[in-house]
Parts: structure tokens; sequence; C-alpha cells
């Protein structure tokens, strides 16, 4: 919570603007009550640091869930295909991973910008470009919703 409090003044703000109240709208809460919800799990068993697909068995439509409740909560959208390309960074499928499909350092790098709990040195030459939303976290998440909560703000 502590790297969401610079947020969430202006956050405040945008939303009093908009005519909306800040009432049990923390970024961080709002993300974690939205996956639980989405998922079925309680909501101890949604951290920071745990994977959506790998640990908590999100599939393509929980996603899709996950992503229409914090629309519906933040007021902010975020398409399905905009978190690969949050996670890509723009850098094109071919410079991205190779012919073999495996995560290139170009890749490696734009991933530790926005996935920065990953050790890039141990994933050299053995990620596949199709395993990289696997290591995506609640900890990312909330930061790519705290990233575009700000950017609302500034438009």
């Amino acid at each position: 919570m502590a790297g969401a409090q610079p947020h969430l003044r202006r956050i405040e703000q945008y939303w009093h603007w908009k005519g909306l109240a800040m009432v049990d709208r923390d970024p961080v809460v709002v993300v974690h009550t939205a996956i639980a919800d989405a998922l079925g799990l309680e909501p101890e068993e949604v951290s920071g640091p745990a994977t959506l697909i790998n640990d908590l068995g999100a599939e393509s439509i929980d996603l899709l869930d996950i992503l229409f409740r914090l629309e519906r909560g933040l007021q902010v959208k975020i398409e399905a295909a905009e978190l690969a390309e949050y996670v890509q960074g723009g850098i094109p499928d071919e410079e991205f991973g190779d012919e073999s499909e495996i995560v290139t350092a170009a890749g490696l790098a734009q991933l530790k910008l926005v996935m920065p709990q990953i050790d890039t040195a141990a994933l050299v030459g053995r990620l596949k470009a199709d395993q990289v939303m696997g290591l995506f976290t609640v900890d990312n998440l909330v930061r790519l919703v705290l990233a575009r909560l700000s950017a609302e703000v500034v438009r």
C-alpha cells in the first residue's frame, strides 16, 4: 500500500472532478477484491506477489471478469489486449521473441520494467513468449491500474 499513497491524492481529485466519491475506492483494495471475487477466492488468498495465472488459477475469461470489475469499481478501462501491450511495451513480436519463441534480451529488459520481481538472469534463453503472462502478479496489475488512474488524472 505504501507505493500507492502518492497516487491517492491525485486519484481522489480525479474522482471528485468526475462527481464520484473515493469511499471504499482504494485502488489496491479494489484490485485485490476484484481478483478475489472473479476467482471465487477469499480476500486473504490474494496477495501482491501471487501470479494471476500460475498461483491463483486465473484463465483468460477470468482476466476479462477482473478487468470488467476494475472498470466498474475504479472507472478505469483496461482492455485484455492492453495487458499484453503493457507487458510487451510496444516491442514487435519478432523482436520480443526469437524464432523459437524464446523471449529475447530486449524482451527480458522490457519485462523487468513492468515485472520487477522477475529474475531475468535465470530466464535468459528459457522463457517462452507464451509463458510470460504466467509471471504477471497481483502487484503488477496494481501498478498498471495506478499508472492508468494517474494518466486519467492528467487528462
